[in-house]
């Protein structure tokens, strides 16, 4: 019996080998803090980060790489957005498939008067453009909309949804956590306001390390101020980027890995990736809605390899234990950090079982995770 990782829309597992080299060549032959000093290490280290700068900035169609902000993870470049950016009384709009990440920071703001609108969305998942379209002509201060459901693998419509934003005057805020990787995504050509996305998943990095994009002309305020290494003679925190947004030291060996993560995507090619996942996940979908008493939530598009199901009378928790104990297969359980998605799937409260292949994973792989819940299946009768 093997063991089989299908988590990968959590941390991506297992890395490339050239990420653990990287990680180990800046802890063990750097060590130095980018930005500190002038010595050698030092520099290096500051290499270390410019060039994993550049390939963001190239990966997420963005011109300026100095627009690129490293943070701890999505969730925080998503907090830096939503507080630095919203002010009492205003408006958002997010749809019917966000993550906690979105709706627990918003959920405080409205402490603050903020007021929520969710765009409605289908059965599996996908904003209806048209309500979207009806929220925005009195254009909201902020439209946060995810690339990618973290539950069911949805996409959304994001290029048409951006359009519709940028002319309405209302800054969308993506959330490419699932999708930076994936997906081609264009800042730029898109006209996004914000971009979020984390290091961990589909850009194969290690954990500890997001990305952050915010247009020039959008004044969002630092989510946390001090150290940059530059102007330390002021007592104000630096205007411009990245340093207004990354104050003191930075994860070196985090942003080493991403850099080797990125260049690993990139070699072998966004498109080759996402065809193998997409295809690995219409298989997921189709063997498990041919089983008897297995439910699929199935998106209206796919966008990654994520695939939700439930079966009959068996908690999505139990199910999961079930593959862990019994086959040695790793799956997510529950809510997935996004109760407000399985609302909108008809899933809330139990959840459901994730299953989410990565780009190491095989055909085998999925025909093995198949035949074992087949074989769950029958031990009930």
């Amino acid at each position: 019996m093997k063991f089989l990782y299908l988590d990968n829309a959590a941390t991506s597992y297992p890395k490339p080998p050239s990420v653990f080299e990287a990680v180990q060549h800046a802890m063990e032959k750097v060590g130095a803090t980018p930005g500190r000093g002038a010595y050698r290490n030092a520099r290096e280290a500051l290499t270390i980060v410019a060039q994993t700068r550049n390939r963001v900035a190239r990966m997420l169609g963005i011109a300026n790489a100095e627009s690129v902000v490293f943070t701890k993870n999505a969730t925080e470049s998503i907090n830096v957005v939503l507080k630095g950016w919203l002010r009492q009384g205003d408006r958002v709009v997010i749809s019917g498939m966000e993550h906690n990440s979105v709706v627990r920071p918003l959920t405080r703001l409205r402490e603050m008067g903020i007021t929520i609108e969710a765009i409605r969305c289908t059965q599996g998942g996908q904003i209806e453009l048209d309500d979207l379209y009806r929220r925005i002509k009195s254009p909201p201060r902020l439209v946060v909309l995810v690339h990618v459901s973290n539950v069911n693998g949805a996409l959304e419509p994001v290029e048409e949804a951006a359009k519709m934003c940028y002319e309405a005057g209302a800054p969308l805020l993506l959330d490419a956590a699932q999708t930076a990787g994936i997906q081609p995504i264009h800042a730029d050509r898109w006209n996004l306001g914000m971009l979020a996305c984390s290091g961990h998943k589909a850009l194969l990095g290690p954990q500890g390390v997001g990305i952050l994009y915010v247009r020039r002309d959008l004044d969002v305020l630092p989510l946390t101020e001090g150290g940059t290494g530059s102007r330390s003679e002021e007592f104000m925190q630096p205007d411009y980027c990245p340093d207004r947004y990354e104050s003191g030291t930075p994860n070196l060996p985090g942003i080493a890995g991403l850099s080797a993560g990125i260049e690993f995507v990139m070699e072998q090619g966004i498109d080759s990736i996402r065809e193998h996942e997409l295809a690995l996940g219409t298989s997921l979908e189709d063997g498990l809605a041919d089983l008897p008493g297995v439910s699929v939530c199935r998106p209206d598009v796919r966008g990654t390899g994520a695939v939700s199901f439930t079966i009959d009378e068996l908690n999505p928790s139990d199910v999961g234990s079930l593959l862990d104990v019994g086959f040695d297969i790793a799956v997510r359980t529950g809510l997935h950090c996004a109760p407000l998605a399985h609302q909108t799937l008809g899933t809330y409260p139990e959840g459901t079982v994730r299953v989410s292949p990565g780009y190491s994973t095989s055909a085998d792989d999925i025909e093995y995770f198949l035949g074992s819940v087949r074989s769950m299946l029958c031990r009930r009768q």
